[in-house]
């Protein structure tokens, strides 16, 4: 399976790939490997170029080098942050090209079973091969590590004298093919990660954009401690594009420093679930945890950083019909959590917006940031860190629903953002197997049941969770404290999760339904899955989203959420929530998504998406 490649990417190799190879060549090390576009494990993000061969004098010895090839010739330091960089010819700051190269390594050493033990075979450079030294003499003052060289147009000399001193001229095919053969270490689970990384040091190797949004995050709050200057962030991406790890890893990052920071959401699942897992045993760090409309009375810029994550989630105002009439004050949620820190940061999706009042977008942070004063940067993710790491199965999704692809006002490295928002195109219209994910269609929700059970089996370390459209009543538990089987198919019937915030025999808390082992016997619903991922997703589509002329369309009067039948919501607006809320449940699998429709003719849609080898 080939991806889609944009004409930037293709300008790049065209330019920097023959440069590279005529260095090898000139360097007497033609038997070297060239691993193009080498994909990081887990994820959507590639390498330029791994270079595989063996140590010089120790042909038994496999040497890797990760080269990030950049085409600048012009770049200086942005805003005193040694690892951001403006280059000549782009608006928005970039990431130092070191420092993205050092990530690749990290990466690469972390989860591929090849360099278990052994990173010392690893080395990370960055070649700007236009640029005078002169040129980009900011980018030399960041210490270099064995993973971040860096070499200039005329420092080609040392360049070619670095790879003879590391490889050896002997052909090295097979150092390749271990590379690219090698086991894959399971993905470090947020929540596992998340006490380690806010308590004592940093868990998470951030890489591309997600490290790029950490530096920018970072460097505003620098900046808002030594000037007095408010700056909002708006991270935007997709399921699985690694917002959340930001969040935490910079959550961390500020506080370890001793600046203050807390972070907040509008989902009760997800802060529950970080309080429980993040704070376990230290209600300081549980504490840290918050909603948004805590922040109603909560005076000014007594924060240093105030994280909104899945902040499309913010609601026109914190007031609710239980607030005391004293705090009614009409003033706009947006306001209050802008107001509360010198650097307000919002990781959003606006793909994931499911209810109404629900007015966390780009357009709307950056007008009332901008009503402030505040500077205002958007940072655009385009890694793709869950279904298998496959950005394709995204845009499928996507297709599949009838939602556009592009985010809006997106920042970030320039030299991806053309492929990134290029719009949806006929080959994401049917699902082939890319190697990475794995989609099913079920003919019947027992099929579903029993295909996920059975992958729980095979792979014992992963988690399976089954999730539907709300179109089925919600009941109370029965007196006797078991669960009432709501979701009714035929002969098949399973209860939602619990409503409340206590179990139910061995049914977990609602708050806990995916993260708890218990979780598998109930049926998810929208707002238990979100923000969460789990090993294999069974997603059932209801009467609400129905295939008709060979397109999705949805029936509002068959969803019985009650905040979709407001009659103040119009016909369009409940379409958009519906077919998001159908993206979210159907972006939560990390190996795979098992998809079953009550109706005939969707299961009919649905097998004709599908390649008959995925059946």
């Amino acid at each position: 399976m080939t991806r889609g490649v944009s004409p930037s990417e293709r300008n790049s190799w065209d330019n920097s790939l023959p440069v590279l190879a005529q260095d090898l060549v000139d360097s007497g090390l033609g038997g070297v490997e060239m691993l193009i576009e080498f994909r990081l494990p887990l994820t959507s993000r590639c390498a330029d170029v791994v270079l595989a061969g063996t140590r010089p004098g120790s042909p038994d010895v496999d040497v890797y080098v990760v080269v990030e090839l950049k085409q600048w010739s012009q770049a200086e330091t942005y805003d005193e942050a040694d690892n951001l960089v403006l280059v000549s010819g782009m608006n928005r700051p970039q990431l130092h090209p070191g420092t993205q190269v050092e990530g690749y390594c990290q990466y690469m050493a972390d989860f591929l079973t090849v360099l278990d033990g052994r990173t010392d075979q690893l080395r990370g450079v960055a070649y700007l091969h236009n640029a005078e030294e002169a040129d980009v003499r900011d980018l030399l003052d960041l210490p270099q590590t064995p993973y971040s060289q860096l070499f200039t147009k005329n420092r080609r000399g040392e360049f070619q004298a670095y790879l003879g001193g590391h490889l050896a001229p002997e052909s090295a095919a097979r150092a390749g093919d271990r590379l690219l053969a090698s086991g894959v270490r399971p993905s470090k689970q947020l929540l596992q990660l998340a006490a380690d990384e806010i308590k004592n040091c940093e868990q998470f190797v951030l890489v591309g954009n997600q490290r790029l949004a950490y530096e920018l995050i970072m460097n505003a709050v620098e900046k808002a401690r030594s000037g007095d200057r408010k700056t909002a962030i708006v991270v935007t991406g997709g399921p699985g594009s690694g917002k959340s790890a930001i969040a935490l890893s910079v959550l961390g990052g500020v506080t370890r420093q001793g600046g203050a920071a807390l972070h907040a959401t509008g989902s009760q699942a997800f802060t529950k679930t970080l309080r429980r897992y993040a704070g376990k045993g230290a209600p300081r760090v549980k504490s840290m945890f918050k909603y948004f409309n805590n922040f109603m009375t909560a005076l000014p810029n007594r924060l240093d950083v105030l994280i909104c994550d899945e902040a499309h989630r913010i609601r026109e105002q914190s007031a609710d019909r239980w607030t005391r009439a004293a705090l009614r004050t009409g003033k706009p949620q947006i306001d209050e959590l802008l107001s509360a820190a010198y650097v307000p940061v919002f990781f959003l999706d606006e793909h994931q917006v499911v209810r109404p009042g629900e007015t966390g977008t780009v357009d709307v942070i950056r007008s009332h940031a901008e009503q402030r004063g505040m500077a205002v940067h958007v940072i655009g993710l385009h890694e793709q860190f869950r279904c298998g790491g496959s950005s394709r199965y995204e845009r499928w999704v996507l297709n599949l629903l009838g939602l556009p692809a592009s985010d809006t006002g997106l920042d970030g490295d320039e030299e991806t953002d053309a492929a990134a928002e290029s719009p949806l195109r006929d080959a994401d219209m049917v699902w082939a197997t890319d190697g990475q994910f794995e989609v099913t269609i079920a003919e019947s929700p027992h099929e579903m049941e029993q295909l996920l059970l059975a992958r729980q089996q095979e792979d014992p370390g992963s988690s399976a969770r089954m999730s539907a459209g709300y179109c089925w009543k919600w009941s109370d538990p029965n007196g006797d404290g078991t669960l009432v089987p709501d979701v009714a198919i035929e002969d098949w019937a399973r209860p939602w999760n619990v409503k409340g915030e206590s179990a139910v025999g061995t049914a977990p808390a609602s708050a806990l339904w995916a993260t708890d082992p218990g979780g598998f016997g109930q049926v998810g619903c929208v707002y238990t899955a979100q923000g969460f991922e789990y090993g294999w997703s069974g997603v059932i589509i209801g009467p609400d989203l129905v295939a008709r002329d060979d397109q999705l369309m949805s029936i509002r009067n068959r969803n019985v959420d009650g905040v979709l039948g407001r009659k103040t919501s119009t016909d369009a607006a409940i379409d958009t929530l519906i077919r998001n809320t159908y993206k979210v449940l159907l972006t939560r699998g990390m190996k795979g998504t098992v998809i079953y429709a009550t109706d005939p003719a969707t299961r009919d849609f649905l097998r004709s998406r599908v390649t008959k080898d995925d059946q």
